[in-house]
């Protein structure tokens, strides 16, 4: 699917916030119509959380540490209004200038 030169209509404020509190989970992800990675958050959450129940504290902590570095950098991305939602369309931030060429 080729990326649209769109701005999304998903919620900036939202998104962010999402991200920077429920990153790990991946329920930003949900929210942005980007369900693989999604499901590969919350995937690695619930691995996380098994591997802390069953004593396996070390795997707990990288697997965890992998995700909360991906979280990181989606934040990141969505604050300086550069990453994109499910349908490839930019998630800008409030009074963001797209430029000519991003436009379609």
């Amino acid at each position: 699917m080729a990326q649209s030169q769109q701005p999304s209509d998903k919620s900036y404020v939202i998104a962010v916030c999402l991200s920077a509190i429920f990153g790990v989970v991946g329920i930003q992800h949900f929210y942005m119509g980007r369900y693989l990675e999604a499901s590969l958050d919350l995937g690695m959450f619930i691995l996380s959380l098994y591997f802390f129940f069953t004593g396996q504290i070390g795997y707990a902590l990288v697997v965890l540490a992998i995700d909360g570095v991906h979280t990181f950098v989606v934040t990141i991305m969505l604050l300086t209004g550069s990453f994109r939602d499910g349908y490839g369309n930019l998630i800008c931030y409030p009074g963001q200038k797209l430029k000519q060429g991003d436009l379609a």
